[in-house]
């Protein structure tokens, strides 16, 4: 099974290919001109620039924590248009949406960003205990339009705006590419500004200075023209306290993302790795996903240690109503919050169990709470696509 991540719903759209209409939207100006890269909201600077090759061995200032640390709370937003979704899937789509939050908000506090037209279509969906904060989005996913929290060793909090460019001009992101800013105000914390572009689905941390990223995103010169990976490297040490990164390949134009490593690799704690492994020879995520597991079980983190390698299989069967060639039915994209793990069940009993019972022994305390995220995952994404945690 094709498990591409976040691929334009063209069978719900009409004749046309939805991701060239959509591309064309940008490149026409269907969006006005807040639909190409703007400058960086502080700086004004290009944010498909090349960062600054600095010192790679710079004091570090700032740390993206684990996943797993204790959360202030996790932003969502719910946001779904026909232009991008088709009208057919609007409702599910919130009502799945719902059903995260609703789960989430029994563990942590959920501020939810939703328009001010929807306020009265979410309060009819959510539990009255997810906050709503009133903004203008283009889409839901959090994970990439939401600014990336991260703290210092004196306490202070900030936030890092990776320039979101509706990955490399693929979606208009006129509304989206203002979230991370709109995140920080309403967060209370300072807003950190680079050149780099990128989304928080591109990145997967440890915490203690390890990251997964996939070049096929980071490393496009849809987003990053000319970048090298020692340019990166030193930026994001500056920016999330990076000491070493893993780098996986991925693979371009296969989705919008171009192979975010959320839906690939995520670590559950220091030096133990969960890899996404899709079974199906037919699908070119096969050899993507073998490929992968090779070069995260040769690995070594920040501190020299070799990583556990745990693969968690794609679900071989899904349920027929929202069944597509472009369903993510992978459990890697989980979501790791306060005594909580919000995992995918897509009506598959064996494979569902089993990413359930893996999980359950990889978080030790943590409940394990499987969502039906269905008209999500249709959508070629998951859980972990639309939070953002923000960290104590």
């Amino acid at each position: 099974m094709k498990n591409q991540r976040r691929v334009f719903l063209s069978h719900l759209l009409g004749g046309a290919s939805a991701l060239s209409a959509m591309a064309c939207m940008t490149a026409c100006g269907g969006g006005g001109d807040e639909s190409t890269p703007s400058g960086n909201p502080s700086t004004g600077e290009n944010p498909g620039g090349n960062p600054g090759t600095g010192q790679t061995q710079t004091p570090i200032n700032w740390v993206m924590p684990d996943e797993a640390d204790k959360h202030k709370a996790t932003w969502m937003g719910f946001a779904a248009t026909p232009a991008i979704w088709g009208a057919d899937l609007i409702t599910p789509v919130q009502d799945a949406l719902a059903r995260i939050a609703n789960t989430l908000v029994q563990y942590e506090p959920v501020k939810m960003l939703v328009k001010q037209s929807d306020v009265v279509l979410a309060q009819s969906k959510l539990d009255s205990r997810v906050q709503l904060v009133i903004a203008e989005l283009d889409d839901l996913w959090l994970r990439d339009t939401g600014a990336v929290f991260v703290h210092n060793a004196q306490g202070e909090r900030a936030a890092v705006n990776f320039n979101f460019n509706g990955w490399g001009l693929k979606q208009t992101f006129a509304k989206d590419k203002k979230v991370a800013e709109k995140v920080c105000q309403t967060a209370g914390v300072r807003m950190l500004t680079t050149k780099l572009c990128l989304e928080g689905g591109g990145i997967e941390v440890d915490g203690k200075g390890t990251a997964i990223i996939t070049e096929s995103c980071v490393l496009n010169p849809n987003r990053n023209p000319g970048l090298t990976k020692a340019a990166c490297e030193a930026e994001l040490r500056q920016l999330l306290g990076i000491r070493k990164v893993i780098w996986l390949p991925g693979i371009i134009n296969k989705d919008i993302t171009d192979a975010h490593t959320d839906f690939y690799a995520r670590f559950t704690s220091p030096g133990v790795v969960v890899a996404h492994l899709d079974p199906d020879p037919n699908s070119y995520d096969h050899a993507v996903t073998k490929r992968h597991l090779d070069i995260l079980k040769q690995a070594t983190d920040a501190d020299g240690r070799a990583l556990k390698i745990i693969s968690l299989e794609a679900a071989h069967q899904i349920r027929p109503e929202f069944k597509g060639k472009d369903f993510a039915a992978g459990y890697v994209n989980f979501y790791v919050a306060n005594g909580v793990v919000l995992l995918p069940e897509f009506g598959d009993a064996v494979r569902d169990a089993d990413a359930k019972a893996k999980l359950t022994e990889l978080f030790p305390g943590r409940a394990v709470v499987q969502i039906n995220i269905d008209p999500i995952a249709l959508g070629g994404g998951g859980i972990h696509c639309t939070t953002q945690q923000e960290p104590l």
